[in-house]
């Protein structure tokens, strides 16, 4: 395994996903929130082990590094094998990152409407998770080309 090549495969792939989201959210009502979910979860994980959580412009900077990083560690896994099939592994990985998106708020106490608020914001969901998956897949490709 080339593991600088994963790496930076799951670094490209949560890039992809997050400024996509940013992009896209201002611009359509009916746009995936999962900053929304993120934030909901880091309150909620502070506040049972009793730390203030940040407000406003500090929580969502605290919530969008660790969804960089905890997408980028999950993007990485796309290049964890030797498998030559690595547009197929990306393709999988996104669609479950997607589905466990829209799936996984409601049973882990979260508000599930940021992410299933209409047909199309669920779509829209999986899509993001998707591209985020090919891009991962893509960028590890080329980069184990270069080595």
């Amino acid at each position: 395994m080339n593991t600088t090549a994963a790496v930076g495969g799951g670094i490209a792939g949560a890039v992809a996903l997050n400024v996509l989201h940013e992009l896209y959210r201002h611009r359509d009502p009916d746009a995936p929130r999962i900053d929304l979910i993120g934030e909901e979860a880091l309150e909620k994980s502070l506040k049972k082990i009793n730390v203030e959580p940040p407000s406003g412009q500090t929580l969502y900077n605290l919530t969008l590094a660790g969804d960089l990083v905890s997408n980028a560690t999950y993007y990485s896994l796309i290049g964890a094998d030797k498998d030559k099939n690595l547009l197929l592994r990306g393709a999988l990985f996104g669609l479950a990152a997607g589905v466990g998106a829209v799936l996984l708020p409601q049973p882990l106490g979260l508000d599930e409407a940021p992410s299933n608020r209409t047909s199309k914001t669920q779509v829209l969901t999986v899509a993001w998770y998707l591209v985020g998956g090919l891009v991962a897949a893509a960028v590890t490709q080329l980069l184990r080309d270069k080595t």
